[in-house]
């Protein structure tokens, strides 16, 4: 299959299937654009589709963002996780409010946050420039297409991947092809139960030929992740506001507020000692696990309600007296946020 027969093969098939109504395309601004992508990075349209929205609504320009607190920023993040991207873009902002909207592959790389594929996105898909992309659903068409063996994030295949999208990448219908590719990968060539009869390759398409659809693209080599354990403490005080602290810039949560955590049970009454707070009572809560993409964490969540005045824990900001009910833009991580809610009865 020539690249023109390829092109014209997945754009009659966007022209019919397409996605062509996501909030992000209407209308399809850098700015708009350039933050889905970064939403969508190793998250599902389905899952960014509210958020962005809602994003949107609090920073519609860049100019907004750049001029946003972080932590509020990252209040309107809280759920969608991998924080580093929503750190990221809010650096990138303040350099494009100063800088203006780079309009290179190589000025968009160089921005934070911002990968080759996802330069090649916001070129194609804001600008109508003639770029190829390269994400999992790209990935995973053009492996298949090509029966490529594997994993495709090895610098060898990967590297084989990138020349194949180049080489099927049209000078023409630059946002439709990309959308298209993406399209695909999303909606038919799923990672399980493929819809090959329903797509527009099937008739070249080398793993469907050998049967081998089901086995390519050759998953990652399989390592057991590791788990950690950790002591949740949800300090309470006589008014029912809990204890939140900020956490280091890097890293998991990065930059949100969380609860304190100890290793064990048995360092709660040290740790209240050392901060001058009086344990009233305690509840130990069940114990459950959060999953992120390196490492299980195997929390338990600790009631403790405290007597000691508010003004005794207070470190210029970084720690604050959380009230369900009437504090806004704190940003919380997902199981935190569950947490408050369940005691709330929510």
């Amino acid at each position: 299959m020539t690249a023109e027969q390829f092109q014209l093969a997945v754009l009659q098939w966007f022209d019919i299937h397409g996605r062509k109504d996501l909030p992000w395309q209407q209308p399809a601004s850098p700015y708009r654009v350039w933050v889905s992508e970064v939403m969508l990075q190793q998250t599902q349209v389905t899952t960014v589709i509210p958020y962005f929205n809602r994003f949107m609504a609090q920073y519609p320009t860049v100019q907004a963002l750049a001029e946003a607190p972080l932590d509020e920023v990252l209040s309107f993040w809280a759920g969608l996780g991998y924080y580093a991207r929503a750190r990221n873009l809010y650096k990138a902002a303040q350099l494009i409010h100063v800088q203006g909207f780079p309009e290179t592959l190589e000025a968009w790389v160089a921005l934070p946050g911002v990968g080759r594929s996802t330069a090649g996105a916001i070129l194609s898909i804001a600008y109508g420039q003639s770029h190829a992309i390269l994400d999992g659903n790209v990935r995973r068409v053009l492996a298949r297409f090509k029966a490529i063996e594997g994993w495709t994030g090895s610098t060898a295949v990967s590297q084989r991947l990138w020349e194949i999208s180049e080489y099927y990448t049209p000078q023409n219908r630059c946002a439709d092809y990309t959308q298209v590719m993406m399209d695909l990968g999303a909606t038919l060539c799923t990672r399980s139960k493929p819809q090959c009869e329903r797509c527009p390759l099937q008739s070249q398409c080398m793993a469907l030929a050998a049967g081998r659809v089901a086995e390519l693209p050759t998953p990652k080599a399989y390592k057991k992740i590791p788990i950690k354990q950790a002591v949740l403490l949800i300090i309470q005080d006589a008014q029912g506001a809990i204890l939140i602290e900020k956490r280091a810039p890097t890293g998991i949560w990065g930059g949100l507020r969380s609860v304190p955590e100890v290793i064990s049970i048995d360092e709660i009454q040290g740790w209240m000692l050392q901060r001058q707070l009086v344990l009233s009572d305690i509840e130990i809560l069940a114990g459950r696990r959060h999953t992120f993409s390196h490492y299980h964490l195997d929390y338990t969540p600790v009631l403790c309600r405290v007597d000691t005045p508010i003004n005794n824990v207070m470190e210029a900001d970084m720690r604050i007296w959380y009230k369900h009910d009437e504090t806004e833009n704190i940003a919380l991580p997902a199981p935190i946020k569950q947490l408050f809610n369940e005691l709330n009865g929510e």
